[in-house]
Formats: structure tokens, C-alpha cells, sequence
């Protein structure tokens, strides 16, 4: 087969939201040899996409009529209801909607009952990994909705993710995220204190990390952060306004079903006070200035002791 005519009928697959994770999807889609047409309301982000060899178009309309499959990378529940409220009449039976939004899982539920009411197919896959990750195929997917659905899209997923996971009906994926990330962002958290524990008395953060990436304290975040605290390089991967959207998330999850969960609590304040200080753009391993000494507290002697 003449190679234009192979490129011509390779399938495309619609991206709504090309940010940091967006991005990293279109990457590793096209590199699986998948077309993409996509859009965002960042022309940046656009301009992204050209860049990487896929389809800019100007509307999430566009996006829908040119696939079967539409990918959703968005930042809330409540932007991809008002997405997919603007696409019911591309949206046919029997297409189907991959949802990787870290979203509120009742709302996820609810989108996903409307969108069954029209025959369209709809599951929420959230995507344990940085944009990092997701580009070296290193992450995994957590999937809510019809199992029929989900083994239509095992070859997407399998495009970006070391492994996947069927979680059963919609909204088992964004709930299970939930329970990752509460447990992901603490570690980080805990990382970060350890790091600035292990200098304030008079260690090298360097061989302090070593030293925990070699014991039982290990956890995988010493991988993937670990260095980028100690180097104060916060260039995002996943950023830390996010997270902290998440953390509220998992704290309204939790009231509504009884959760005790002190740890979060005092996560979302400290993420809270870095986002004031301006750091909400920046990774998620800046939380560790959250433990680092202001000039002025360094010149007092420990009140805390």
C-alpha cells in the first residue's frame, strides 16, 4: 500500500485539552500512528499540538465530527458537562468519550447517565502520572463505565500506560484517583519535610534522598521528585494548583460519606498557603518550600523544640 494512502485511512482521535497532560497524550498517540485533531482555548496550547504533527482545529465541535473516539484532558468535572452540553448534536450513538479529567466522581456519574441516555459510551479514566510519565509510557489508567467500552479503548490506553485498570461502573475511576492522589500528594509532602528535616540538622539533602531511596522509607514520588526538590527545579509536570484542586476534592468526597482524614486537611492548608505565595504554577515539588526556613526564621533558634 502506497504509504499516503495508509496515512489517509489511519484512524484520528479527537483531544479536547492540550495542556501539560493533553500534550503529552497527542504525543504518544501519534507516535502510535493515530491521526489527532484537537482544540483548546489556549492558542498556545494549539500551537502545541501543530508542533507535535497533529490537527489544530478551531472548535470542540470540529474535534467530534472528525473521530469516533474523543479523549477529554480537562481541568473539572464541571468544564467537561459544559463540553460535552455543546457537542450533543455531533455526538451519535455508539461513540465514545474517554474522560481522563481528575473530576468529582458524582458528578462523573451524572455525565455519564446523561450521555447513556443518547448512546453515547462514556468512561472516566483517570491517569495515575505526571505529563512526564504519560510521555515515557510509565503511567497507569484508572477506568470507571461499561466494561464493553473500556475494551474498546484498551489500545489507546496501552498507547501511554504501563498498566490498566477496569475499576467497574462510571465514576470508579475518578474515585479511585482520589484514593491515589490523597496518598501520592501526602508522600510528596512527607518527602519534602524529611529533605528539609535531613538539611536543618546539618545533612546533605543529596544523601539523605540516596539514603531513603535505599531503605524502607522508599517510595516511588523519591524517584520522581526527589531530585527535583533538592535542585529547586519546579518547571511543571504536573502543577501544584491542581493538586490542591484535588485535595479539595477528596475532602468533599469524604463528607459526604462519613471519611475521617486529618492528614488531608492540613494538606490542603499548607498547599493553600504556596498557592498564595505564588507558587500554584509551579510542580508539585515545590511544595517543599512549604519546609524551607524564610530568612527571618533562620535567624531565630528553634521555638518549636
Amino acid at each position: 500500500m502506497d504509504p499516503k494512502d495508509r496515512a489517509e485511512q489511519r484512524e484520528t482521535v479527537g483531544l479536547i485539552g492540550i495542556g501539560l497532560l493533553g500534550s503529552a497524550l497527542a504525543e504518544r498517540f501519534l507516535a502510535a500512528g493515530w491521526g489527532v485533531t484537537g482544540y483548546d482555548a489556549e492558542p498556545a496550547c494549539r500551537q502545541r499540538l501543530a508542533a507535535l504533527g497533529g490537527r489544530p482545529v478551531s472548535s470542540p465541535e470540529e474535534v467530534a465530527r472528525s473521530c469516533s473516539r474523543l479523549v477529554l484532558s480537562l481541568p473539572t468535572s464541571s468544564i467537561v458537562a459544559e463540553v460535552l452540553d455543546g457537542l450533543r448534536a455531533a455526538l451519535s450513538p455508539g461513540f465514545l468519550v474517554a474522560d481522563t479529567t481528575t473530576g468529582d466522581p458524582d458528578e462523573v456519574e451524572a455525565i455519564g447517565d446523561s450521555l447513556a441516555s443518547a448512546g453515547v459510551h462514556y468512561l472516566d479514566a483517570t491517569v495515575g502520572g505526571s505529563s512526564r510519565q504519560v510521555r515515557a509510557g510509565d503511567a497507569i489508567v484508572l477506568v470507571g463505565g461499561e466494561e464493553e467500552a473500556f475494551e474498546r479503548c484498551r489500545d489507546l490506553f496501552g498507547s501511554f500506560a504501563r498498566k490498566t485498570f477496569y475499576l467497574g461502573p462510571c465514576g470508579s475511576g475518578a474515585r479511585m484517583k482520589l484514593v491515589l492522589n490523597l496518598v501520592l500528594g501526602l508522600n510528596r509532602a512527607v518527602l519534602a519535610e524529611g529533605l528539609a528535616f535531613a538539611e536543618a540538622i546539618g545533612l546533605e539533602p543529596a544523601k539523605a534522598l540516596e539514603v531513603l531511596r535505599e531503605g524502607p522509607a522508599y517510595s516511588r514520588v523519591m524517584d520522581t521528585k526527589g531530585r527535583k526538590m533538592l535542585a529547586g527545579d519546579f518547571e511543571p509536570e504536573a502543577r501544584l494548583s491542581q493538586h490542591l484542586k484535588d485535595v479539595r476534592l477528596i475532602l468533599q468526597a469524604g463528607r459526604r460519606r462519613g471519611a475521617r482524614l486529618p492528614f488531608s486537611k492540613l494538606h490542603r492548608r499548607l498547599l493553600e498557603a504556596l498557592e498564595r505565595a505564588g507558587c500554584g504554577a509551579a510542580d508539585n515539588s515545590a511544595v517543599i518550600k512549604a519546609f524551607q526556613p524564610k530568612a527571618a526564621e533562620q535567624k531565630e533558634s528553634g521555638k518549636d523544640g
